[in-house]
């Protein structure tokens, strides 16, 4: 069978953005890459600071609302729809609710071939990125290390912690059917 979805599930700065651009230069065939922060960006400005939407605390929490959730169905329906029609996509994913989100996506996904790949980060090697990108609330990728992988089943698991990202990439493809 060949490989519809490529799910990369990994806490903030844990560098599954760099890592879904690296698969997409390592796989023979185009994929597309979408991600949470693709999401996010298209959310309306109302929402972003909305308890019925998402909410980024000082320390870094992150809580999502109502509002949020029903839009992201949306969201994992239409990614799922693109799937369907023969375009590879890799998820750049933050499961902030460990296997709870991992659900949500599978239920979306349901009958396509996702091969769902753990990303893995020291936290203090996350933190160091996250304050060197500038654009993220500090305490997210501390935060999020450990709790987005609770509950969440995988295929494979890379760490980008000392791995470069060509190498998890290459790993990763050896998994890719097709």
């Amino acid at each position: 069978m060949t490989t519809d979805v490529i799910v990369l599930n990994g806490g903030s700065s844990a560098g599954t953005s760099t890592l879904a651009r690296a698969l997409q230069e390592t796989l023979p065939r185009p994929w597309l890459t979408f991600g949470v922060d693709t999401f996010i960006a298209a959310l309306p400005p109302a929402l972003m600071t909305s308890p019925d939407g998402l909410v980024l605390a000082p320390d870094g929490t992150v809580t999502v609302g109502p509002a949020f959730r029903a839009l992201q169905t949306g969201w994992l329906h239409g990614i799922a729809a693109m799937a369907r029609a023969g375009t590879g996509i890799i998820l750049d994913e933050v499961f902030l609710d460990g296997g709870t989100g991992q659900d949500r996506w599978q239920m979306a996904l349901d009958g396509l071939e996702v091969l769902w790949v753990g990303v893995h980060c020291d936290p203090g090697t996350a933190a160091a990125r996250e304050r060197a990108r500038g654009d993220r609330v500090v305490g997210m990728a501390a935060t999020q290390a450990a709790m987005v992988h609770r509950g969440v089943r995988y295929d494979v698991e890379v760490d980008t912690t000392s791995m470069d990202p060509g190498a998890c990439a290459r790993g990763i493809a050896a998994h890719v059917a097709g």
